[in-house]
């Protein structure tokens, strides 16, 4: 055989391979149970959909036309308090009224080989995959009208910077790779000085959870930080997790960093319970497993305990990884709340004020990305938990906050991402599709 017929039958062993991959993903796998059933303290979860390839159904990002709004929940409104922003990630809220903003994206990375480059491709189509602006800008509303009318950029030159926070007259950001400090004052417009590294995190390609959070403790003498694992189940082997799918906690006095929980598959959103005092988190649970896959949750984070990752998930055994920790099982947390399957739960908030009105004034808001590994799409909007005077969720369904974020036909004009309440009471969400910080008030 001549090499022009070796190349004639590899292009079209391409083109069938190109085509019956097409013809998958054009016939995702399809939810079969509501979301209401998968919601809450126990989630009605039936037989896994073991996949080969994952459901994909991408939302096309459309943004925002002038005028347009997310839709608020009954006796509450909304409006934009910055827009323009360039992926606007992650907030923080200053006792002051400054509101910083982490305008982040993935840190970029090679691509190896179709199927990282099909990952790579689908990412891009969700709007994750802009190059990262890798900067802090703050956000000032000198007039008290709800929108900011000073924007300025505290500092750049970041890595993928996420989580911050700031205490002891230092502001901390927790980078994809590290986590720094700066000198820093309340009033702040721009930083001059140089990063501090208190110290490195595990950023190996291909990161695919890059997104680091931190959380310092309210006595201000511990820091948390969130890890995201490296691949969906471990596929690459546990050594290739070292260090992440966890939460790890830093000694400001000691300088010693500890492991606090584990098997957490990607953790973002961290919050110290208002009530209780302690750590809490929502976690993205594991793909691959059909459109009704394992719901993600919201849990209390308790210091030396196991969540399941990669060998469970909600108590049920992952058939398709190799359950070499058996000792585990037994001291494996379940999860407290779920929050339904694929609505990538980023965000979270706990709430004790009225300003929002009394339904909204003792539980968590949590922002939920939405889905791209479901169908039809979960998530694209932000939901509040009612807790009970205890610090724990009721059990009641969470309730709708802002929505509207997908069009009728499918389409994105946004995708909440980080939550925070502001000194007045108010509730900011961060939508970095729409290039949008929204403020929710008490209608009227």
């Amino acid at each position: 055989m001549t090499w022009k017929a070796h190349l004639r039958n590899i292009a079209i062993l391409t083109v069938l391979g190109l085509a019956g991959l097409y013809w998958y993903l054009s016939t995702p796998d399809t939810a079969k149970q509501a979301i209401e059933e998968l919601v809450g303290p126990a989630p009605k979860l039936k037989d896994a959909r073991s996949e080969a390839w994952p459901t994909v159904k991408i939302a096309k990002i459309t943004g925002w036309k002038a005028g347009e709004t997310p839709a608020a929940a009954q006796g509450l409104a909304v409006k934009a308090f910055a827009q323009g922003l360039d992926h606007p990630r992650w907030l923080l809220a200053l006792p002051n009224g400054d509101v910083l903003v982490a305008e982040s994206s993935a840190p970029a990375r090679e691509t190896k080989g179709i199927v990282d480059w099909i990952g790579r491709k689908l990412i891009a189509d969700a709007g994750g995959l802009s190059k990262s602006a890798d900067r802090i800008t703050l956000l000032r509303d000198t007039d008290g009208d709800g929108v900011a009318d000073l924007r300025t950029v505290l500092v750049s030159g970041l890595r993928s910077p996420f989580g911050m926070a700031v205490s002891a007259d230092r502001l901390y950001v927790g980078n994809t790779d590290s986590v720094v400090a700066f000198p820093f004052t309340l009033g702040q417009t721009k930083i001059e000085a140089k990063p501090e590294k208190l110290f490195d995190l595990p950023a190996g390609a291909p990161n695919n959870h890059w997104t680091r959070n931190i959380a310092i403790r309210p006595d201000g003498k511990t820091l948390l930080v969130a890890i995201g694992s490296h691949g969906n189940i471990a596929e690459g082997g546990l050594d290739k997790e070292k260090d992440r799918a966890q939460i790890k906690e830093y000694m400001f006095e000691t300088k010693e960093l500890i492991t606090y929980a584990y098997g957490l598959r990607n953790p973002v959103g961290m919050a110290f319970n208002p009530i209780s005092g302690t750590p809490w988190v929502v976690v993205n649970e594991r793909d691959m497993l059909g459109s009704d896959g394992p719901p993600d949750y919201l849990t209390t984070v308790d210091f030396g305990t196991f969540y399941g990752w990669p060998f469970t998930y909600w108590g049920i055994e992952d058939s398709r990884v190799p359950q070499v920790r058996q000792d585990l099982r037994q001291y494996t947390k379940r999860p407290d709340y779920a929050l339904g399957p694929h609505v990538a739960a980023l965000g979270l908030a706990f709430n004790t004020g009225t300003a929002l009105g009394d339904g909204f004034a003792r539980g968590a808001f949590v922002g939920l990305h939405g889905s791209w590994n479901r169908v039809p799409a979960s998530g694209y909007k932000v939901v509040y938990v009612p807790f009970n005077e205890r610090g724990f969720p009721t059990g009641s369904k969470p309730v709708d906050v802002l929505s509207g974020f997908l069009t009728p036909n499918g389409d994105a004009r946004g995708r909440p991402a980080g939550v925070v309440i502001d000194p007045k009471g108010a509730l900011l969400i961060a939508d970095d599709a729409g290039n949008t910080v929204w403020r929710v008030t008490k209608a009227g």
